[in-house]
């Protein structure tokens, strides 16, 4: 029974049922390959933005560690 499947194919290719279904499995296919492109994007932003917060915060301790002791109990 299962070599009965495997000879004949769900929707045949040359009908134009098949360029429909070749459509749509492309069009599927570039909406995946859009989504990860902007999942990428996304991606790439928010590593730009951790940087900065990193340098930022090293930045502000470097600042508190240059003020003197007393200026620091002070405020």
């Amino acid at each position: 029974m299962s070599a009965l499947f495997a000879a004949a194919p769900a929707v045949p290719l040359n009908s134009t049922a098949g360029r429909y279904v070749a459509a749509a499995y492309i069009v599927v296919l570039l909406i995946i390959l859009i989504y990860v492109a902007i999942m990428a994007m996304r991606a790439q932003r928010l590593e730009r933005e951790l940087d900065e917060l990193r340098r930022d915060v090293e930045a502000a301790r470097a600042a508190r560690d240059e003020q003197p002791v007393l200026e620091r109990e002070s405020v």
